[in-house]
């Protein structure tokens, strides 16, 4: 790895662990450098979930404040988030990479379940296998079936998230090959990124963070699509 590629995956990550505390959806900048250093798509998608998972805490403990009160809600919607990321993260693994080359394009689901809970449930499955824009369908999911505020929805939302990939990231550990290097340079940007994410996002008026989450929603499937 050169210096050059080194300083953009950890800027990268620094700009992941910003949005994904704001709204989510950072894979999608780090997903799509790691592909064109030409790092192999699974390997880019396991090392970059590894890389985010500290971003992840880093945002969630940013939002501390918003997630006083919030415990029995998490307490029911934690465990789907980590089922889901399970299966989601062995569908990566026993899946054929082609597979992957092909569903990722159409990994943001349009249907909403019946019950929250199995809502989560699927997106973690869906977050398990390939976390872009994930935060993008929790943050939607509970404004949906939640009546509170937005900016204590997102709180919930950063911890469900990290909750599917720091589970999803031991599976990845333990079964198959991790770029070090690269989980690495977006952890250290991502942790930065998730703290300077969350004094942006807790600032933002409500009306202003639901403009931000539809237009990054909206770019999101211009980029998959």
């Amino acid at each position: 790895m050169t210096a050059a590629h080194a300083a953009i995956i950890f800027v990268a990550g620094l700009a992941a662990g910003t949005i994904n505390t704001i709204v989510g959806s950072g894979s999608l900048i780090t997903f799509p450098t790691l592909l064109a250093l030409g790092y192999p798509p699974v390997l880019a998608n396991v090392s970059n979930n590894i890389g985010l998972v500290p971003g992840g805490a880093s945002g969630a403990y940013g939002y501390r404040r918003e997630l006083a009160g919030q415990g029995p809600r998490l307490q029911r919607l934690v465990p789907a988030s980590l089922a889901g990321g399970i299966i989601g993260a062995v569908l990566l693994l026993v899946l054929p990479g082609s597979v992957f080359k092909r569903v990722v394009i159409v990994l943001i689901p349009a249907r909403i379940s019946p019950g929250l809970v199995a809502a989560v449930f699927a997106t973690g499955i869906y977050g398990g296998y390939f976390g872009a824009a994930q935060g993008i369908i929790l943050i939607a999911l509970l404004a949906i079936f939640v009546a509170d505020d937005l900016q204590r929805l997102n709180g919930a939302k950063n911890v469900l998230a990290v909750c599917v990939n720091g589970v999803a990231a031991i599976v990845f550990v333990l079964a198959t090959r991790v770029d070090w290097n690269v989980a690495a340079l977006i952890a250290a940007g991502s942790v930065i990124g998730g703290q300077v994410g969350a004094r942006l996002g807790r600032r933002l008026d409500p009306r202003a963070l639901r403009a931000a989450i539809v237009a990054v929603g909206l770019g999101a499937i211009a980029r998959l699509v």
